[in-house]
């Protein structure tokens, strides 16, 4: 075995316990890539456990661990950061529980509000910053950490019981699925559900469309014109609250 291969098979062996190296190495040598293999992996499973917290509690040490560890072995890291090595543990779990959705959804909701945590700062406006606005007109710009994610199981309530130290309700598919915004409101990641009217006017908003754009969005039939201004300034006023709008042209 020459230098080069002896070196791959050492990388190959600490990052997936390739065994045909301990063969090819003699002495005391061998029994410490094994030492160095269990490094590694708790290394990355620390990691893990820290990004996904609740999805541990709502798991279980075993289970997770055993999940944990089936990543780690079919994704090395390939960041500076091991602060995103947790992305794609969703889907590893998805594969993993296919009958159970809440999961996948509270690791990709616990992954969304790292990112959040993580994401660039901005500040936010507040209602003394709305005067003069032609509201017509009037372009909404959203924080940058804001994000959605579609959910077909009560994710959200288990989440919030176990960050709130409380017996987690059980599990089970929503008869309609939902929608979480989630963003970060000064130092503190967030998510909140969100209805189909909000949802449209948040995908309009950042497409490019204006206030007028929102508004006749929530027009229909059955809701006269002043429900719609009442509905678009409750949209807006909830917005204001959450600390979501960084600016309004």
């Amino acid at each position: 075995m020459n230098l080069r291969a002896l070196q791959r098979g050492v990388r190959n062996h600490i990052l997936r316990g390739a065994p045909h190296v301990e063969s090819a190495i003699r002495g005391e040598a061998a029994p410490r890539l094994a030492v160095y293999h269990n490094a590694y992996r708790m290394q990355l499973l620390d990691c893990l456990r820290d990004t996904y917290a609740k999805t541990r509690a709502w798991l279980g040490d075993e289970q997770f661990d055993a999940a944990g560890l089936s990543h780690i072995e079919a994704n090395t890291p390939h960041s500076w950061t091991l602060n995103v090595y947790g992305r794609g543990f969703a889907h590893t779990l998805a594969q993993r529980y296919p009958r159970d959705a809440e999961v996948a959804e509270l690791a990709a909701l616990e992954w969304m509000l790292r990112r959040a945590f993580d994401g660039p700062d901005s500040a936010s406006v507040s209602a003394d910053d709305l005067c003069e606005i032609d509201w017509e007109q009037a372009l909404i710009r959203f924080v940058p950490t804001l994000r959605m994610t579609s959910v077909v199981s009560n994710c959200a309530a288990i989440w919030t019981a176990i960050s709130e130290s409380r017996t987690p309700p059980p599990a089970h598919r929503l008869e309609q699925a939902a929608v979480l915004r989630v963003w970060r409101q000064d130092l503190s990641p967030r998510f909140r559900s969100i209805g189909p009217d909000e949802l449209c006017a948040i995908i309009i908003a950042m497409d490019g469309g204006n206030f007028g754009a929102i508004c006749s969005s929530l027009a229909t039939e059955e809701r006269p014109e002043t429900d719609v201004a009442a509905a678009a300034g409750a949209l807006l006023a909830s917005w204001l609250q959450d600390g979501l709008i960084t600016a309004i042209d």
